[in-house]
Protein backbone atom coordinates (compact mmCIF):
# COMPACT_ATOMS: atom_id res chain seq x y z
CA UNK A 1 0.00 0.00 0.00
CA UNK A 2 1.60 2.93 -1.33
CA UNK A 3 0.14 6.53 0.70
CA UNK A 4 0.57 10.05 -1.78
CA UNK A 5 -2.57 11.54 -1.00
CA UNK A 6 -4.76 8.11 -1.68
CA UNK A 7 -5.59 5.24 0.11
CA UNK A 8 -5.00 2.17 -2.02
CA UNK A 9 -6.94 -0.87 -1.29
CA UNK A 10 -5.44 -4.23 -1.86
CA UNK A 11 -8.69 -5.64 -2.57
CA UNK A 12 -10.49 -4.77 -5.78
CA UNK A 13 -8.76 -1.53 -6.17
CA UNK A 14 -10.68 0.98 -5.05
CA UNK A 15 -8.89 4.51 -4.30
CA UNK A 16 -10.23 6.59 -1.67
CA UNK A 17 -9.14 10.38 -2.39
CA UNK A 18 -8.25 11.31 1.26
CA UNK A 19 -7.53 14.94 0.12
CA UNK A 20 -11.39 15.23 -1.16
CA UNK A 21 -12.80 13.65 1.96
CA UNK A 22 -11.17 15.64 4.13
CA UNK A 23 -12.44 18.87 1.60
CA UNK A 24 -15.68 17.62 1.96
CA UNK A 25 -15.53 16.69 6.42
CA UNK A 26 -14.05 20.90 5.87
CA UNK A 27 -17.57 22.25 4.22
CA UNK A 28 -19.87 19.67 6.70
CA UNK A 29 -17.92 21.33 9.78
CA UNK A 30 -18.49 24.76 8.04
CA UNK A 31 -22.27 23.83 7.53
CA UNK A 32 -22.29 22.54 10.87
CA UNK A 33 -20.89 25.58 13.03
CA UNK A 34 -23.05 28.02 10.67
CA UNK A 35 -26.38 25.48 11.90
CA UNK A 36 -25.25 26.09 15.31
CA UNK A 37 -24.82 29.58 15.40
CA UNK A 38 -28.47 30.41 13.38
CA UNK A 39 -29.93 27.40 15.91
CA UNK A 40 -28.41 29.20 18.53
CA UNK A 41 -29.97 33.04 17.08
CA UNK A 42 -33.31 30.79 16.46
CA UNK A 43 -33.99 29.84 20.06
CA UNK A 44 -32.48 33.37 21.34
CA UNK A 45 -35.09 34.90 19.21
CA UNK A 46 -37.91 32.68 20.05
CA UNK A 47 -37.14 33.06 23.28
CA UNK A 48 -36.80 37.24 23.04
CA UNK A 49 -40.18 37.31 21.89
CA UNK A 50 -41.76 34.81 24.90
CA UNK A 51 -40.36 37.17 27.28
CA UNK A 52 -41.16 40.42 25.89
CA UNK A 53 -45.31 39.43 25.16
CA UNK A 54 -45.22 38.07 28.91
CA UNK A 55 -46.50 39.93 30.91
CA UNK A 56 -43.43 39.57 34.22
CA UNK A 57 -42.35 42.97 35.52
CA UNK A 58 -39.94 44.69 33.21
CA UNK A 59 -36.87 43.59 36.27
CA UNK A 60 -37.36 39.94 35.08
CA UNK A 61 -37.77 40.01 32.18
CA UNK A 62 -34.89 42.08 31.69
CA UNK A 63 -32.45 39.10 33.78
CA UNK A 64 -33.92 36.39 31.47
CA UNK A 65 -33.20 38.33 28.31
CA UNK A 66 -29.49 38.59 29.78
CA UNK A 67 -30.04 34.90 30.39
CA UNK A 68 -30.96 33.97 26.94
CA UNK A 69 -27.93 35.95 25.94
CA UNK A 70 -25.61 34.21 27.44
CA UNK A 71 -27.14 30.73 25.88
CA UNK A 72 -26.57 32.49 22.49
CA UNK A 73 -23.01 33.22 23.22
CA UNK A 74 -22.62 29.62 24.09
CA UNK A 75 -23.93 28.51 20.78
CA UNK A 76 -21.25 31.04 19.27
CA UNK A 77 -18.76 30.00 21.33
CA UNK A 78 -18.70 26.32 19.90
CA UNK A 79 -19.58 27.58 16.21
CA UNK A 80 -16.59 29.17 16.12
CA UNK A 81 -14.30 26.33 17.93
CA UNK A 82 -15.52 24.26 14.77
CA UNK A 83 -15.29 26.64 12.33
CA UNK A 84 -11.31 26.64 13.77
CA UNK A 85 -10.97 22.97 13.37
CA UNK A 86 -12.52 23.53 9.79
CA UNK A 87 -9.54 25.64 9.36
CA UNK A 88 -7.01 23.32 11.24
CA UNK A 89 -7.46 20.60 8.90
CA UNK A 90 -7.90 23.27 5.79
CA UNK A 91 -4.37 24.48 6.42
CA UNK A 92 -2.66 21.21 7.11
CA UNK A 93 -4.47 20.12 3.63
CA UNK A 94 -2.87 23.46 2.17
CA UNK A 95 0.08 24.18 3.60
CA UNK A 96 1.19 27.66 1.61
CA UNK A 97 2.09 30.29 3.78
CA UNK A 98 -0.31 32.41 2.82
CA UNK A 99 -3.04 29.94 4.13
CA UNK A 100 -1.00 29.34 7.36
CA UNK A 101 -1.01 33.45 7.75
CA UNK A 102 -4.42 33.47 7.28
CA UNK A 103 -5.35 30.49 9.38
CA UNK A 104 -3.23 32.52 12.32
CA UNK A 105 -5.12 35.40 11.77
CA UNK A 106 -8.68 33.58 12.13
CA UNK A 107 -7.30 31.90 15.52
CA UNK A 108 -6.34 35.19 16.74
CA UNK A 109 -9.77 36.81 16.00
CA UNK A 110 -11.85 33.88 17.02
CA UNK A 111 -9.70 33.39 20.22
CA UNK A 112 -10.37 37.02 21.47
CA UNK A 113 -13.90 36.72 20.42
CA UNK A 114 -14.12 33.48 22.23
CA UNK A 115 -12.46 35.16 25.53
CA UNK A 116 -14.46 38.46 25.54
CA UNK A 117 -17.51 36.38 24.93
CA UNK A 118 -16.67 33.97 27.90
CA UNK A 119 -15.68 36.81 30.07
CA UNK A 120 -18.80 38.53 29.37
CA UNK A 121 -21.12 35.52 29.85
CA UNK A 122 -19.26 35.01 33.42
CA UNK A 123 -19.81 38.25 34.71
CA UNK A 124 -23.69 38.42 33.82
CA UNK A 125 -23.66 34.99 35.51
CA UNK A 126 -22.21 36.60 38.50
CA UNK A 127 -24.60 39.59 38.45
CA UNK A 128 -27.14 37.39 38.25
CA UNK A 129 -26.66 35.34 41.33
CA UNK A 130 -25.66 37.80 43.76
Amino acid sequence: MVFTGKLYSNKGGAVLDIKKILEILIIVLQGLSITIIVWGVFLCLINFIKLEISTNNRSNIVKKITSAKNYLGSYILLGLEILISADIIDSILNPTMHDILRLAAIVIIRTVISYFLNKEMKATENNQSS
